[in-house]
Protein backbone atom coordinates (compact mmCIF):
# COMPACT_ATOMS: atom_id res chain seq x y z
CA UNK A 1 0.00 0.00 0.00
CA UNK A 2 1.68 3.72 -0.79
CA UNK A 3 2.18 6.17 1.04
CA UNK A 4 -0.17 8.67 1.83
CA UNK A 5 1.07 12.51 0.52
CA UNK A 6 -0.21 16.18 1.35
CA UNK A 7 -1.41 17.52 -1.49
CA UNK A 8 0.29 20.80 -1.79
CA UNK A 9 -1.58 23.73 -1.04
CA UNK A 10 -2.46 26.18 -3.89
CA UNK A 11 0.10 28.46 -4.66
CA UNK A 12 0.20 32.04 -3.10
CA UNK A 13 2.98 34.37 -2.11
CA UNK A 14 5.72 33.30 -0.22
CA UNK A 15 5.22 35.28 2.85
CA UNK A 16 8.06 37.41 4.20
CA UNK A 17 10.88 35.98 6.70
CA UNK A 18 11.07 38.46 9.84
CA UNK A 19 14.49 39.28 10.13
CA UNK A 20 15.93 37.79 13.22
CA UNK A 21 16.42 39.05 16.36
CA UNK A 22 20.00 39.92 16.11
CA UNK A 23 19.87 42.17 12.81
CA UNK A 24 16.78 44.26 14.90
CA UNK A 25 19.12 44.81 17.69
CA UNK A 26 22.07 45.95 15.60
CA UNK A 27 19.43 48.23 13.38
CA UNK A 28 18.38 49.97 16.70
CA UNK A 29 21.88 50.24 18.37
CA UNK A 30 22.84 51.86 15.09
CA UNK A 31 20.44 54.19 15.83
CA UNK A 32 20.61 55.05 18.93
CA UNK A 33 24.04 55.93 18.49
CA UNK A 34 23.49 57.99 15.40
CA UNK A 35 20.91 60.40 17.53
CA UNK A 36 23.82 60.22 20.50
CA UNK A 37 26.19 61.66 17.79
CA UNK A 38 23.32 64.58 16.73
CA UNK A 39 22.79 65.43 20.01
CA UNK A 40 26.66 65.81 20.98
CA UNK A 41 26.73 68.14 18.08
CA UNK A 42 24.21 70.50 18.84
CA UNK A 43 25.50 70.39 22.66
CA UNK A 44 28.65 71.58 21.43
CA UNK A 45 27.78 74.70 19.74
CA UNK A 46 30.05 74.70 17.04
CA UNK A 47 28.20 74.52 14.18
CA UNK A 48 24.89 72.79 12.91
CA UNK A 49 25.61 69.70 10.27
CA UNK A 50 25.41 70.07 6.29
CA UNK A 51 21.89 69.34 5.99
CA UNK A 52 20.65 71.38 8.94
CA UNK A 53 22.73 74.70 7.31
CA UNK A 54 20.67 73.53 3.86
CA UNK A 55 17.29 73.05 5.76
CA UNK A 56 18.15 76.67 7.53
CA UNK A 57 18.81 78.19 3.92
CA UNK A 58 15.93 76.87 2.26
CA UNK A 59 13.90 77.71 5.23
CA UNK A 60 15.26 81.35 4.93
CA UNK A 61 14.72 82.13 0.96
CA UNK A 62 11.41 80.16 0.78
CA UNK A 63 9.44 81.49 4.28
CA UNK A 64 8.33 77.97 4.88
CA UNK A 65 8.78 76.55 8.19
CA UNK A 66 12.05 74.83 9.00
CA UNK A 67 9.91 71.61 9.59
CA UNK A 68 8.29 71.73 6.39
CA UNK A 69 11.58 72.16 4.88
CA UNK A 70 13.47 69.13 6.42
CA UNK A 71 10.32 66.94 5.62
CA UNK A 72 10.13 68.10 2.12
CA UNK A 73 14.08 67.74 1.25
CA UNK A 74 13.86 63.96 3.14
CA UNK A 75 10.82 62.78 0.62
CA UNK A 76 12.83 64.38 -2.69
CA UNK A 77 16.09 63.24 -1.39
CA UNK A 78 14.18 59.36 -0.96
CA UNK A 79 13.10 60.06 -4.37
CA UNK A 80 16.72 60.71 -6.17
CA UNK A 81 17.62 57.27 -4.38
CA UNK A 82 14.90 55.75 -5.50
CA UNK A 83 16.10 56.58 -9.24
CA UNK A 84 19.31 55.94 -8.77
CA UNK A 85 18.30 52.66 -7.17
CA UNK A 86 17.73 52.36 -3.77
CA UNK A 87 14.09 51.71 -2.77
CA UNK A 88 12.65 52.89 0.68
CA UNK A 89 11.97 50.28 3.49
CA UNK A 90 10.22 49.80 6.43
CA UNK A 91 13.36 50.54 8.33
CA UNK A 92 13.47 54.17 6.32
CA UNK A 93 10.62 54.73 8.63
CA UNK A 94 11.29 53.47 11.34
CA UNK A 95 14.63 55.42 10.86
CA UNK A 96 13.08 59.00 10.71
CA UNK A 97 10.54 58.31 13.65
CA UNK A 98 12.82 56.85 16.34
CA UNK A 99 16.23 59.23 15.98
CA UNK A 100 13.46 62.29 16.19
CA UNK A 101 12.02 60.04 19.16
CA UNK A 102 15.58 59.60 20.62
CA UNK A 103 17.05 63.25 19.74
CA UNK A 104 14.06 64.71 21.52
CA UNK A 105 14.43 63.09 24.82
CA UNK A 106 18.10 63.76 24.85
CA UNK A 107 17.57 67.26 24.06
CA UNK A 108 15.14 67.59 27.16
CA UNK A 109 17.39 65.91 29.33
CA UNK A 110 20.34 67.68 31.78
CA UNK A 111 23.10 65.25 30.54
CA UNK A 112 24.97 67.68 28.82
CA UNK A 113 23.80 70.96 29.71
CA UNK A 114 26.64 73.70 30.13
CA UNK A 115 28.41 71.91 27.78
CA UNK A 116 28.52 75.22 25.23
CA UNK A 117 30.39 77.11 27.52
CA UNK A 118 32.48 74.38 28.34
CA UNK A 119 36.66 74.49 27.86
CA UNK A 120 37.45 74.58 24.09
CA UNK A 121 39.31 71.05 24.55
CA UNK A 122 36.37 69.14 26.01
CA UNK A 123 34.33 70.47 23.15
CA UNK A 124 36.17 69.43 20.62
CA UNK A 125 36.41 65.80 22.23
CA UNK A 126 32.96 65.62 22.44
CA UNK A 127 32.54 66.23 18.79
CA UNK A 128 35.29 63.83 17.95
CA UNK A 129 33.10 61.67 19.82
CA UNK A 130 30.11 62.65 18.03
CA UNK A 131 31.37 61.64 14.91
CA UNK A 132 32.73 58.31 15.88
CA UNK A 133 29.02 57.87 16.89
CA UNK A 134 27.68 58.80 13.04
CA UNK A 135 29.89 57.14 11.52
CA UNK A 136 29.63 53.56 13.25
CA UNK A 137 26.36 53.95 14.03
CA UNK A 138 25.34 54.38 10.35
CA UNK A 139 27.66 51.52 9.32
CA UNK A 140 25.60 49.60 12.02
CA UNK A 141 22.01 50.13 11.32
CA UNK A 142 22.44 50.41 7.49
CA UNK A 143 25.01 47.00 7.76
CA UNK A 144 21.44 45.11 9.49
CA UNK A 145 20.12 45.56 6.22
CA UNK A 146 16.60 46.76 7.24
CA UNK A 147 16.50 49.94 5.29
CA UNK A 148 18.36 52.91 5.57
CA UNK A 149 17.33 57.02 6.37
CA UNK A 150 16.67 59.37 3.36
CA UNK A 151 20.07 60.78 3.32
CA UNK A 152 21.80 57.64 3.94
CA UNK A 153 20.01 56.51 1.16
CA UNK A 154 21.85 58.71 -1.18
CA UNK A 155 25.22 58.02 -0.01
CA UNK A 156 24.39 53.86 -0.59
CA UNK A 157 23.06 54.96 -3.71
CA UNK A 158 26.32 56.37 -4.48
CA UNK A 159 28.41 53.44 -3.41
CA UNK A 160 26.08 50.65 -5.30
CA UNK A 161 27.21 53.11 -8.62
CA UNK A 162 30.63 52.15 -7.84
CA UNK A 163 31.97 55.49 -5.85
CA UNK A 164 33.55 54.25 -2.23
CA UNK A 165 31.61 55.50 0.58
CA UNK A 166 34.19 57.27 2.02
CA UNK A 167 34.50 59.85 -1.34
CA UNK A 168 30.30 59.74 -1.45
CA UNK A 169 29.35 60.73 2.22
CA UNK A 170 32.13 63.26 1.92
CA UNK A 171 30.87 64.69 -1.28
CA UNK A 172 27.17 64.42 -0.40
CA UNK A 173 27.88 66.70 3.28
CA UNK A 174 30.21 69.15 1.15
CA UNK A 175 27.91 69.84 -2.16
CA UNK A 176 24.66 70.20 0.62
CA UNK A 177 27.10 72.24 3.02
CA UNK A 178 28.22 74.95 0.01
CA UNK A 179 24.61 74.91 -1.12
CA UNK A 180 23.09 75.62 2.04
CA UNK A 181 25.79 78.25 3.01
CA UNK A 182 24.85 80.28 -0.38
CA UNK A 183 20.87 80.17 0.57
CA UNK A 184 22.55 81.74 3.62
CA UNK A 185 22.56 78.69 6.11
CA UNK A 186 24.87 79.50 9.42
CA UNK A 187 27.94 77.90 9.27
CA UNK A 188 30.73 77.05 12.24
CA UNK A 189 33.76 75.27 13.06
CA UNK A 190 31.94 72.35 13.90
CA UNK A 191 29.98 72.45 10.47
CA UNK A 192 33.24 72.28 8.33
CA UNK A 193 34.79 69.55 10.71
CA UNK A 194 31.28 67.36 10.27
CA UNK A 195 31.33 67.79 6.50
CA UNK A 196 35.48 66.48 6.28
CA UNK A 197 35.36 63.96 8.46
CA UNK A 198 32.16 61.77 8.73
CA UNK A 199 32.53 60.24 4.94
CA UNK A 200 36.49 58.56 5.93
CA UNK A 201 34.98 57.81 9.33
CA UNK A 202 31.92 56.15 8.24
CA UNK A 203 33.81 54.38 5.64
CA UNK A 204 36.36 52.81 8.35
CA UNK A 205 33.65 52.06 10.36
CA UNK A 206 32.04 49.65 7.85
CA UNK A 207 35.48 48.31 7.14
CA UNK A 208 35.94 47.58 11.02
CA UNK A 209 32.57 46.22 11.83
CA UNK A 210 32.49 44.56 8.48
CA UNK A 211 29.27 45.79 7.44
CA UNK A 212 27.82 45.75 3.47
CA UNK A 213 26.72 49.50 2.54
CA UNK A 214 24.22 47.73 0.09
CA UNK A 215 22.86 45.14 3.01
CA UNK A 216 19.15 44.83 1.94
CA UNK A 217 19.30 46.43 -1.36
Amino acid sequence: MSARTTPPGPPGRPGRRRPPPRRIAQFLAGLAMCAAGVWGSLQVHLGVASWDVLHAGVADRTGLSYGTVVAGVGVLVVLVSLLLGVRPRLGTLVNVVAIAVTLDALLASSWLDGLGSAPAVVRVAVLAASVLCLGFGGALYIGAGLGSGPRDSLMVACHLRGWPVGRSRALIEVGVLVVGWLLGGPVGVGTVVLALALGPVTQFAFRVLRQSPGAGT
